[in-house]
């Protein structure tokens, strides 16, 4: 293996979260009487954290203290909606699989707040990722490398034999933040010619392509 440990982003590239996150701030701009978003907006806004989130889907100049407000809501009305809609990607249990069973180490960083990304990742993937780092005060949000090295230090990987997978932009930046390979999925939240932009050391349009870059360090 060329690859003995991957990191995953979560929404867009592990689960496909968006409608979820979608109702879930529709629910909050309904209580507090503001325009709900669309789904496209929502998957727009997605990917910096849970305050960016909010802090764009709001109408602009809403003051700080309300934007917690509706933080709070959002979290709430979330942790117990967050698994209605929310569904792998096709492929994504397979690929998991398979790299389990050739001793890969694997890992999900993202932007979401902790406590969620630990009960998703538990729920949908069990022992297929063996660490599961969120949001927190301990660790800074991506692009920041923290998160990454959290996980490689969990899993004791070196960096030339790491790879981190994601669909935006902001995991590109986190990758190379932390000078690690970076991989582009095309099946999640922003378009191909983000990850081209930003520089994405490879790009995907299917899980299993993933495994080819794990063994040979290419695609095909």
């Amino acid at each position: 293996m060329v690859y003995k440990t991957v990191i995953f982003d979560m929404d867009g590239t592990l689960l496909n979260t968006l409608d979820d996150l979608a109702d879930s701030v529709n629910y909050m701009l309904r209580e507090f009487d503001y325009p709900l978003r669309t789904v496209k907006e929502v998957g727009d806004f997605v990917g910096n954290g849970v305050e960016r989130l909010i802090r764009l889907a709001v109408p602009a100049g809403t003051p700080d203290e309300k934007i917690l407000r509706c933080m709070d809501v959002f979290k709430t009305h979330y942790a117990a909606h967050m698994q209605d809609k929310t569904r792998p990607y096709d492929g994504i249990c397979e690929l998991l699989g398979e790299l389990k069973a050739e001793g890969v180490k694997t890992a999900v960083l993202s932007n979401k707040f902790d406590t969620a990304v630990k009960k998703l990742a538990g729920e949908y993937f069990g022992d297929l990722l063996q660490d599961a780092v969120g949001e927190s005060d301990r660790v800074r949000k991506k692009p920041a490398p923290d998160g990454i090295f959290a996980a490689m230090k969990k899993l004791g990987a070196l960096p030339e034999e790491t790879v981190y997978v994601g669909d935006s932009e902001v995991d590109v930046r986190a990758a190379k933040n932390a000078k690690v390979a970076c991989i582009g999925v095309t099946w999640g939240f922003r378009d191909k010619s983000v990850l081209v932009a930003e520089g994405a050391d490879m790009i995907v349009s299917h899980p299993q392509e993933i495994i080819t870059i794990v063994r040979s360090g290419a695609k095909e």
